[in-house]
């Protein structure tokens, strides 16, 4: 049976690390051992990212309803309340982007929920 010689598999698979590499800096990009501990790192802090980037987006919505929220003369956590026991039905994202977008339909449900 002939020998099987390993150098093929190795360069194939050094090739496709250092393609999900490339764009890095210094000899992360092209330098197998730390491009692989780069590669790694980076995998993790995608997957620690992609769960904080929910909260991240969550607090941008809270400040920006809260803003426009307190130009309408209610404050935050009292709109969220009434909204919830009124079962207002929109969430947070919604709410921040109907301030930006269209003030006046937003300032419509703000005091649909002061009144309520």
């Amino acid at each position: 049976m002939p020998r099987v010689k390993r150098g093929t598999m190795v360069r194939k698979r050094h090739k496709a690390l250092l393609a999900t590499t490339k764009g890095y800096r210094h000899g992360r990009k092209n330098l197998f051992r730390q491009a692989h501990q780069a590669m790694l790192k980076a995998g993790q802090h995608a997957f620690r990212d992609r769960r904080s980037k929910k909260r991240t987006f969550r607090r941008l919505w809270i400040v920006r309803l809260n803003a426009a929220l307190r130009a309408n003369g209610i404050g935050y956590r009292d709109f969220i309340f009434k909204a919830n026991k009124m079962e207002l039905g929109l969430n947070r994202k919604v709410l921040s982007e109907l301030a930006q977008q269209s003030p006046e339909q937003f300032t419509a449900i703000v005091d649909k929920v002061k009144n309520a």
